[in-house]
């Protein structure tokens, strides 16, 4: 089971992520949706697409665009599809 946490609480927990280029893609239902803001921030990856974020916020603090998916990745990365990854601080093991 992989886990990511941030500020002492498991946000996401899973024992089905993919992993590219070192990340765990958590499915989006694995992940405590309550702890989810949207964000305006998008990133481009030639092979994978375009990536939206999320910022995390628990316990009144919170971590921007700490979060990222791929809504409609290239097909080379079609197995992220509907799944979440971490970065800024979230420990995910």
């Amino acid at each position: 089971m992989v886990k990511a946490t941030w500020n002492g609480a498991v946000i996401a927990e899973s024992d089905d992520t993919v992993v590219v280029e070192g990340n765990h893609y958590f499915p989006r239902t694995s992940v405590k949706a309550e702890v989810l803001t949207d964000s305006k921030t998008t990133t481009h990856c030639p092979w994978k697409g375009t990536a939206h974020y999320h910022s995390i916020t628990v316990g009144g603090a919170t971590n921007t665009d700490a979060a990222w998916y791929y809504p409609e990745p290239k097909s080379a990365a079609a197995e992220i599809k509907d799944r979440i990854a971490f970065w800024r601080g979230v420990v995910v093991g």
